[in-house]
């Protein structure tokens, strides 16, 4: 009967009486897929809420083996349904399940709905796959914390919201999982909170990110007004109809969502916040620069290309924040000592170069550093942190060295996350997503040979001080005993993502090279193609000077931080020297910028504005108060006869007014 029932709607086999599918049985598959799709979108962020909202409320009565089993097991099974709507997804058919009406208002009508499309899928993957591994990752990384279920939780959560922000088919319900990810870096950044660092950097972190959160808000202000909506798909369509290419209101609400994606993504000039946010747990900051948070922005900006392929000088803005951003970063990472800083300074240049692919109308180039850099960068945080745990939590690379021989499986592991940032050509997926960005960097309508210098020099730098902390962790003496090795949980999530690390750049080959364009095709019917120039320098000119910055970067680290450490010659002492080092160590001074131009004046004002009218107005109602309490609280003398006398008096009181009245 079940035979009888699925034939008459096209999905049995019937080839024995119909050599070919009709194409009313084809149409009538395709129904079904999508309808199945449809009906459990919501499992995928719903599976981590449950996670969240078990171990929130029940998690001090669960046990520590149970913890770990819903946390990371929430994360796998919507891992899992990603996986399989990623096999069934047809990339013309964007699948959209409306769950209820949030609220309705007038004009503005918002729904709790979610849409997938091929952008959507990319991201899903990376958040739900390399979520899952961190998740398992984490734990035995955290077995021993007390907080072992306030942990998971808040990781559940983060994962929830950066879904929620990806599937989110209107800019309300998007903004929510935006402020949901805020929210919960913050929650995980000062996790630790007896220390007054983590609690500060996890202050500082949610401060400056509202600052490009309020921005953000204020576009989308601006957008409803213009468009009585904030449902995406309408927004896009209509925006070519309703703006004209260069419109000053159009390149003001594209510069306000950049500011979100500033903010959000650690850019220039709202970067400082991100290397402090290193005070968390190892894995939250493979969760954050890797799955989450910091790739917000880049999605929004892809997300609502349509805004900013009618505003040029918003492309332009945002092709020069990432080209200067991935210079500072990438400078500030040649002088850090702590292993993890180094890594956070390298996440704000890599974002930077997806800022700069974007904003020269590189889109699949900008997701498809994205989707490479989750695998290595995630892979060299969670090899970070299982370094410091074995170290005795020690984090400065130059009180390692040795680690080669001690820790085989993490060398080598850690060795393909770094080839792989580093772009080790033709054999690392950093170097098939890196070259794409710096080929269109110069042959990109929007592109020019500035910016192509400037991610070349970029290349340079980061093959520089990739090599120097391979070289100054792994090689040399022993400075710090190794007290234990890492289980088998938090190895094998390494062993995964130093495969991917590798393996997923061979989807997407330079196309003078070998036309493999797997990715490209993926999200062709969500992202616009590149435009290129014509007359333009050939590729393999292009190709050989960046593989040559490359190489000559990573001999420079060898030669000056193994054969001749640099900090060993005596004109590194020079004072000149010194201070560059120190100005690019403290991130190019912008904590002391903006504590002085801002936070200072601002305790100046407050201290002077301390005893305005408005203050003393509430210092008056609290005295009066105060004096309120001093006067009725003599009739509270414990005396019995005392109080009778003022039921008797107020009886009294309460009889004369009303025979007056």
């Amino acid at each position: 009967m079940l035979r009888r029932s699925l034939a008459s709607l096209g999905m049995t086999n019937t080839s024995s009486r119909h050599p070919e599918p009709s194409e009313a049985s084809v149409r009538d598959r395709r129904r079904i897929k999508e309808r199945i799709m449809e009906n459990y979108l919501y499992l995928i962020p719903a599976l981590p809420l449950a996670g969240f909202l078990i171990l929130s409320l029940l998690g001090k009565n669960l046990s520590k083996n149970l913890i770990p089993v819903i946390g990371a097991g929430s994360v796998i099974g919507s891992a899992i349904a990603v996986i399989l709507l990623a096999i069934q997804y047809d990339p013309e058919n964007p699948v959209r399940q409306i769950l209820w009406q949030w609220f309705s208002s007038e004009d503005l009508s918002v729904a709790i709905s979610l849409s997938v499309d091929a952008l959507t899928i990319v991201f899903l993957f990376v958040i739900t796959f390399v979520g899952a591994l961190i998740h398992i990752y984490s734990a035995a990384f955290m077995r021993e914390d007390r907080d072992y279920a306030r942990f998971f939780a808040s990781m559940n959560l983060f994962i929830c919201s950066m879904l929620l922000l990806v599937m989110a088919d209107n800019l309300v319900l998007l903004y929510l999982g935006w402020e949901g990810v805020g929210l919960c870096s913050y929650l995980l950044i000062g996790f630790w909170y007896e220390k007054p660092e983590n609690s500060r950097a996890a202050n500082k972190a949610f401060t400056i990110t509202r600052i490009g959160d309020t921005a953000m808000l204020i576009g989308l202000f601006m957008l409803f007004q213009e468009f009585r909506t904030l449902y995406i798909p309408d927004i896009l369509n209509n925006v070519s109809q309703h703006f004209e290419s260069g419109s000053a209101t159009l390149t003001t609400i594209a510069l306000l969502l950049v500011g979100g994606a500033v903010g959000k993504s650690a850019q220039l000039p709202l970067q400082s916040w991100l290397p402090d946010a290193m005070a968390g747990p190892s894995p939250v900051s493979a969760l954050i620069h890797a799955a989450t948070m910091v790739t917000a922005g880049v999605y929004l900006i892809a997300r609502m290309h349509g805004i900013f392929v009618l505003s040029p000088e918003a492309m332009a803005i945002v092709a020069i924040i990432g080209a200067i951003t991935l210079i500072i970063a990438g400078c500030s990472a040649l002088v850090q000592t702590d292993i993890k800083r180094i890594l956070a300074y390298s996440t704000i240049s890599q974002i930077g170069y997806m800022f700069l692919a974007l904003g020269v109308g590189a889109w699949s180039a900008a997701i498809f550093h994205f989707f490479t850099h989750a695998f290595f960068k995630a892979l060299l945080f969670l090899a970070a942190g299982a370094i410091i745990e074995s170290l005795h939590h020690e984090h400065s690379i130059f009180k390692m060295g040795g680690l080669r021989k001690k820790m085989p499986l993490i060398f080598y592991t850690f060795l393909a996350g770094a080839a792989s940032l580093a772009a080790l050509p033709f054999i690392t997926s950093g170097f098939f997503s890196k070259e794409q960005i710096l080929g269109y960097s110069f042959g990109a309508v929007n592109g020019n040979p500035i910016l192509w210098v400037v991610g070349i020099t970029g290349a340079f730098i980061t093959a520089i001080y990739t090599t120097r902390l391979m070289v100054v962790v792994f090689w040399g003496e022993e400075k710090t005993h190794v007290s234990h090795l890492p289980g088998p949980a938090m190895t094998l999530p390494l062993v995964v993502l130093a495969i991917l690390s590798i393996a997923v750049g061979f989807i997407e080959w330079p196309h003078n090279l070998m036309h493999v364009a797997v990715f490209s095709d993926y999200v062709q019917n969500v992202l616009p193609a590149t435009v290129e120039r014509e007359n333009i320098a050939p590729p393999l000119v292009l190709q050989g000077i960046a593989i040559f910055m490359t190489l000559f970067g990573i001999y420079v680290g060898y030669m000056n931080c193994y054969r001749k450490p640099i900090w060993k010659a005596n004109n590194y002492q020079t004072p000149l020297f010194q201070s560059l080092r120190n100005f690019w160590f403290k991130g190019w001074l912008f904590d002391d910028l903006y504590n002085n131009v801002f936070v200072k004046p601002f305790l100046f004002i407050t201290t002077v504005n301390r005893k305005d009218i408005i203050d003393k107005i509430y210092t008056g109602i609290s005295n009066g108060a105060s004096q309120l309490h001093r006067m009725f609280s003599v009739s509270q003398n414990g005396s019995l006869r005392w109080y009778i006398g003022g039921v008797l008096a107020g009886i009294l009181i309460i009889v004369t007014i009303q025979m007056i009245v």
